[in-house]
């Protein structure tokens, strides 16, 4: 069903899909905590290809690898590459693909991994392009979700901060979407939800500009870094920063079963004494990328 899927953007998998890697996913948990040993993917090669920063998406896919018996190869820093001496992105694909069996890719610019699946034979995963899509961030997002509720279906969840530039939130809402949450979307004016994702999205979400307006009936609160860089006046970011963060003030007003996740890394969208409250699961939720990356590794490989 997996095996040799391209998975570049959350259009390319089925609820079907989805629903089979969290099954795998879950079979994997005891591997990716170190209680259970696998050897699955031993004689595999994963080529991390990271155009831009990453820790917990570059360092999650080699645990992924390492702990079911692959190897790893690629780069951090393209500066080191060939590319630095004007080699093209196809080339550079071409050429990594005839070294691995399946090929990850973070790039800055929208569309880098579509191109990259055009020019490679081998499996390419997304993993995060410019403002575009990062579907391996939503699967795990998911992920969490389920292992919470159960379920998502009818689920009250509040995407927050960023929604204009945040990649995370546009392969969200869209998957949400489809597996039947209730989405409400709250953010500064200058940074809400692009329409062309709006448009993509199975169900309308409810639109707010303050957080006081959902924060007692929400059950997923995901909160995202309100991008500083964003804005041309220092002023207006210190004005709506501050309006986007959860405090232990906010988790006052919370339900009891209410979660708080934030794909990170953040700054100061939520305060760190929120750690130690019981709504707390963006730590878990990272620790999730793994079980969830091995599990898909696996399925597009053929080996399970």
């Amino acid at each position: 069903m997996l095996k040799g899927k391209d998975i570049v953007s959350v259009n390319d998998l089925s609820r079907e899909n989805m629903e089979r890697i969290f099954d795998v996913a879950k079979e994997m948990v005891p591997i990716a905590r170190g209680n259970e040993r696998s050897e699955v993917l031993k004689g595999y090669i994963l080529a991390n290809l990271f155009f831009e920063p990453s820790t917990r998406t570059r360092l999650s896919f080699e645990a992924a690898m390492h702990r079911l018996g692959g190897k790893v190869i690629g780069f951090s820093n393209p500066s080191s590459t060939s590319l630095a001496k004007g080699e093209t992105l196809a080339d550079t694909i071409r050429i990594m693909d005839s070294y691995s069996d399946v090929i990850v890719i973070r790039h800055p610019l929208e569309g880098a991994a579509r191109l990259a699946a055009d020019f490679a034979q081998n499996p390419v995963i997304n993993a995060g392009d410019g403002a575009g899509q990062h579907p391996t961030q939503t699967l795990l997002d998911i992920f969490t979700i389920v292992q919470e509720f159960g379920h998502v279906e009818n689920l009250k969840i509040t995407l927050m901060g960023d929604l204009r530039y945040g990649r995370t939130v546009h392969s969200l809402a869209i998957a949400l979407s489809r597996l039947g949450a209730d989405i409400h979307l709250v953010s500064p004016r200058t940074l809400k939800m692009p329409k062309h994702i709006i448009r993509e999205m199975k169900s309308t979400p409810e639109v707010h500009d303050r957080i006081e307006e959902v924060v007692k009936d929400t059950d997923v609160f995901y909160v995202t870094r309100i991008q500083k860089e964003r804005f041309p006046d220092p002023t207006e970011y210190r004005k709506v920063a501050g309006s986007y963060s959860i405090t232990t003030e906010t988790v006052k007003l919370m339900k009891k079963s209410a979660i708080i996740m934030h794909p990170l890394p953040r700054v100061n969208e939520i305060a760190p004494d929120v750690d130690f409250t019981p709504h707390a699961r963006y730590f878990q939720q990272a620790f999730y990328g793994v079980p969830v990356r091995m599990a898909l590794l696996a399925l597009v490989l053929g080996v399970m």
